[in-house]
């Protein structure tokens, strides 16, 4: 497994990680045992980079994450959770003490004294913008409850603004074949600042695995669902914003490029993931798993050749013609 450097940790992760959301939340009703051969599977594969945030199954993910790091003491991993998606989305509850709290109940939830990397997770753009915000987060540093902080964004506009903070760590956000805004400006700040940037929604909700169909549909419990209103989150975490009969026929497309201008043999997820390795500035990316077959194809995918250029202009083309026009100017 290839590795980047994280510097605000003085190490190195792996450039494919493992996001934990689904190994918390109620939909696919993921147990124990399949939690820890998921992760197990990651870990053997190369991967030592485990996302995770308090919000996900109401700390479920954070507990099962925990218990995995302690019995692997000495596998290097690298542990991230994020913070504050467990109140009502308003600036004014995001305080000192809450910041404390939320510290407190994920490190136990965690089973450490001191967390590697915390993240805020999507706050309001107040939050980011307010100076104190970044104090308290420092404050927790030279306490020894965190080693670092960054943020997880919607908008570049928002990364911009995390990256203006000489301690920010890390930068989340989406980053796939059909969002390409952060290319523009974000990853060349990253490169600038040294901050780490975790790409997330990798494979747009699943577009990108080539899979769907217009005529798809999923679990009544399902967070793609909500795609419909957006009323769970912002719209732009499902199918990454992609009005879903615009997304099928974009990875209907993008499948078919796969095949022929892709590393033989790869799979449509597998390109969609090398294609984010590619780009320079991308310190890793956080595909979900809910299986070991899963986690193992993922990491595969740091294994391949970069793409084409070939294969690159026909992806920049796809997103021109199919997607720019639903998604470039709202994130």
């Amino acid at each position: 497994m290839e590795t980047r450097p994280l510097p605000a940790l003085d190490r190195n992760i792996s450039a494919v990680g493992v996001g934990t959301w689904q190994l918390g939340t109620d939909w696919g009703e993921v147990t124990a045992d399949d939690a820890t051969a998921t992760l197990q599977a990651a870990l053997d594969a190369g991967v030592t980079f485990i996302d995770t945030a308090d919000v996900y199954g109401d700390g479920r993910s954070e507990q099962f994450v925990g218990a995995f790091a302690a019995a692997h003491p000495d596998a290097g991993l690298t542990i991230a959770t994020k913070m504050g998606r467990r109140v009502e989305q308003l600036p004014e509850n995001y305080t000192r003490d809450a910041f404390l709290a939320w510290n407190d109940r994920s490190r136990r939830n965690l089973g450490v004294d001191t967390i590697d990397l915390v993240q805020l997770h999507c706050p309001p753009s107040e939050v980011i913008s307010a100076e104190h915000t970044w104090d308290w987060l420092e404050e927790m540093v030279a306490d020894g409850r965190i080693r670092a902080y960054g943020a997880s964004v919607e908008t570049c506009a928002q990364a911009l603004d995390a990256m203006r903070r000489p301690g920010c760590a890390s930068v989340q956000i989406i980053l796939n074949v059909l969002r390409r805004k952060p290319l523009e400006q974000v990853l060349p700040t990253a490169q600038a600042t040294s901050t780490a940037i975790i790409a997330r929604v990798p494979l747009a909700s699943g577009l990108l695995s080539g899979r769907y169909t217009a005529d798809t549909t999923f679990p009544a419990s399902d967070h793609r669902n909500y795609n419909r209103d957006g009323s769970a989150f912002d719209i732009g975490e499902t199918f990454s914003g992609v009005p879903f009969d615009v997304g099928v026929k974009a990875a209907q497309e993008f499948t078919a490029l796969c095949r022929e201008l892709g590393p033989a043999g790869a799979t449509p997820a597998q390109v969609a993931l090398r294609w984010i390795l590619d780009q320079p500035g991308v310190t890793t990316v956080i595909p979900g798993a809910r299986n070991a077959e899963q986690a193992r194809a993922n990491a595969s995918a740091a294994a391949l050749p970069p793409l084409s250029e070939q294969l690159h202009a026909a992806l920049a083309d796809l997103y021109d013609r199919r997607i720019r026009a639903h998604v470039h100017d709202r994130w």
